[in-house]
């Protein structure tokens, strides 16, 4: 709803101020309102007008993959999960994604980026919680754990593409898989 408010404004701060006066995301308090709005737009305010045109048209599956492309292009940390955690372990052909690889790689990270050294455990709790819900609505993990190959369409490949291969390392795909998907667009 919100990228096609914006595809017929053409104006993410128009977009943004309808959504919220108008609380097309119906919830309930206004500071809410407010938080949840900011955070779609920021997201979808990274994706072109091509890609937010298939969030419009595409299937739940694309949309779910350009989902999780936003936020990897909004969130450094997330990004980097992916590549390094997420599709490691898929080319390295383990399959399960445990809570406690998001602890080990959060840590990791901790000990470069004094931001995260000081992060509540509470804090670090929630997100891994919400970043796990994320893959498994993003469908790159089953509600097990399990390391789902992203099935993009030709559609979801083009546009990636365009972006070059980095834009593919956020999903457990091969490198056979990426190559074909860049030597076919």
């Amino acid at each position: 709803m919100v990228a096609a408010l914006f595809l017929r404004k053409r104006d993410w701060l128009l977009t943004r101020e309808q959504v919220r006066s108008e609380n097309l995301l119906q919830v309930r308090t206004a500071s809410a309102a407010l938080r949840i709005s900011q955070e779609v737009v920021v997201r979808l305010e990274l994706l072109t007008n091509p890609e937010l045109e298939c969030i419009v048209d595409g299937s739940i599956r694309e949309r779910g993959t350009l989902l999780w492309s936003a936020t990897c292009r909004r969130y450094a940390l997330v990004r980097e999960f992916a590549v390094e955690v997420l599709r490691e372990y898929f080319v390295s052909l383990r399959q399960e994604l445990h809570l406690k690889d998001f602890d080990a790689f959060f840590n990791g990270k901790a000990l470069w980026h004094e931001e995260l050294d000081n992060t509540a455990p509470s804090t670090q709790n929630k997100l891994r919680q919400n970043l796990f819900r994320m893959l498994r609505e993003a469908d790159l993990i089953s509600a097990q754990h399990i390391i789902q190959p992203a099935m993009l369409t030709p559609r979801i490949a083009s546009l990636l593409a365009k972006q070059g291969r980095d834009a593919f390392l956020i999903y457990p795909l091969s490198d056979t898989d990426i190559n074909k998907w860049l030597h076919e667009s």
